[in-house]
């Protein structure tokens, strides 16, 4: 928890990040604190909408919309990729959020359905908001530059904050009211062709850029000497997980086109210097209900560990236990990546599944 950045640390974090932006007339002033007595923060992270309407800068800002007095967000975005501030107070752009992604999002831990019977916090007390120019039809298409700025600004809170990109969230993550925004297509992004949004990419580029300075930029053309290695490894069968203590994942099944730097039968996915992203998605029998299997990378160097990283947890329910973990990151020369688990239930489990699919960029 954060407090809200003044209008000066915006200005110097969204130019930092890259950001293209105005300050529309009064957003310094501009919140909804004084109306509802109630105050902007502490902060927590960040959520992002689609306006579903056109030219909204004004509807936004100052006019609001019937029964929701503005402003409507802290930032709007339209399809020039030029982002006006709005308001730096509280704003109406949340409403309830449900509890679970809330802590969710706090902890950045993957994102668990929305469940209203966890209970509700508002978010506009605790989230920043931006609404970004797109009708949210499937055909109305955010251009290039207008997601590489939402890219951008998403990266410029979090890097204030030191937040990672688990706090950036979309609506459709977080209401109990089945709100749908973002949603619709993206013309392209660095040199990424046409493509639907999604949060889980969206967060990866906003991991992506946070791995990297401030001033760094995605290539905007195809570069073969920059061309990721992709890895798909998993388990030729399933094995048990005794309790108790951190066990790596050892990868005994690689299904690729082309050869990489995984040898089978190895606990190491990735050696440095790299950057990667993707995914690894388990399945665990035996798991009882209620009880967390916890899941993280480590950084080794030789078979010294040097670094841990954030826990996520895969929990138990009466349909059996299922996770999916984000793996973004860079490691430096002569560091490799593991994946650990800890089975926190008092006997023996499986690991019935483990597959695990990234993209790797070699740096030299």
């Amino acid at each position: 928890m954060s407090p809200p950045m003044t209008p000066a640390q915006w200005r110097a974090a969204l130019t930092a990040e890259g950001v293209p932006f105005t300050e529309y007339p009064g957003w310094t002033e501009r919140g909804r604190d004084a109306a509802t007595g109630k105050v902007f923060g502490p902060v927590n992270g960040v959520l992002n909408h689609h306006t579903a309407g056109t030219n909204s800068l004004a509807t936004i800002a100052v006019n609001g919309r019937p029964g929701l007095p503005p402003p409507l967000a802290h930032a709007y975005l339209p399809k020039t990729g030029v982002l006006a501030l709005v308001a730096d107070g509280r704003a109406n752009h949340a409403g309830l959020a449900a509890k679970n992604v809330f802590n969710a999002i706090v902890a950045e831990k993957p994102f668990p359905k929305p469940d209203a019977n966890s209970g509700t916090i508002d978010g506009n007390d605790a989230l920043y908001g931006i609404e970004v120019e797109n009708l949210g039809d499937g055909v109305d298409v955010y251009t290039r530059a207008q997601y590489d700025t939402w890219v951008r600004f998403n990266a410029a809170i979090c890097r204030h904050h030191q937040w990672g990109a688990g706090s950036c969230a979309g609506h459709l993550e977080t209401s109990v009211e089945g709100k749908v925004d973002p949603r619709g297509r993206v013309e392209g992004y660095g040199s990424r062709s046409p493509f639907t949004f999604n949060m889980a990419q969206f967060r990866a580029d906003v991991a992506e850029r946070l791995a990297h300075p401030a001033s760094w930029s995605p290539s905007a053309q195809e570069d073969d000497t920059d061309m990721p290695q992709y890895a798909n490894l998993g388990l030729v069968r399933p094995y048990t997980l005794a309790p108790g203590a951190w066990h790596d994942i050892q990868f005994t099944q690689e299904w690729t086109d082309e050869t990489g730097d995984h040898a089978p039968n190895s606990e190491v996915f990735v050696e440095g210097p790299a950057r990667f992203t993707g995914s690894l998605s388990l399945r665990f029998e035996d798991l009882p209900v209620g009880d967390v299997v916890q899941v993280r990378m480590s950084e080794w160097e030789g078979d010294e560990l040097q670094q841990v990283h954030p826990i996520h947890e895969v929990i138990g329910t009466p349909g059996g236990a299922y996770g999916i973990v984000p793996l973004t990151k860079r490691i430096g020369s002569g560091r490799s990546m593991r994946v650990r688990l800890l089975n926190q239930s008092p006997a023996e489990i499986e690991v019935a599944s483990a597959v695990l699919t990234t993209l790797v960029w070699k740096e030299s």
